[in-house]
């Protein structure tokens, strides 16, 4: 209902949406590595996932993400879209790779993770509901 107030995402929500992203987010990181047989070391992963993990990061300040962390389309997709353009950015401006194959599978895989969780989730609280 248009200007009816929003109601507040409870902290726990918040955290838990922003948990799985990040995990969802370095889950992607690690199986790039693996699928190019790359040495299985935290420093690693990080170096691999730092670009999406700052992607991730911005996209969750300028989208507001905290007030309506569950929402695929207001939350879900704007965070999948900042997290891959950032992510390819900022791995660009460090000389890390950017080939096409890569922007195609880094944009499929992150939004399949960052909006499928989101889907399940409304799906489990419609199914409640009813």
């Amino acid at each position: 209902m248009p200007g009816a107030p929003l109601r507040r995402a409870r902290p726990a929500t918040i955290a838990f949406a922003a948990v799985c992203d990040a995990l969802l987010v370095t889950l992607f990181a690690g199986i790039g590595r693996s699928e190019h047989e790359r040495a299985a070391t935290l420093a690693g992963l990080l170096e691999t996932a730092w670009p999406f993990l700052a992607g991730l990061a911005i996209a969750w300040c300028a989208t507001f993400a905290w007030r309506r962390p569950l929402s695929v389309m207001r939350t879900g997709i704007p965070l999948w879209i900042g997290s891959v353009a950032i992510g390819m950015v900022l791995r660009a401006l460090t000389g890390a790779g950017t080939a096409l194959p890569f922007v195609i599978v880094a944009t499929l895989t992150l939004g399949a993770f960052l909006l499928g969780w989101r889907a399940l989730a409304a799906l489990i609280a419609r199914l409640r509901r009813a």
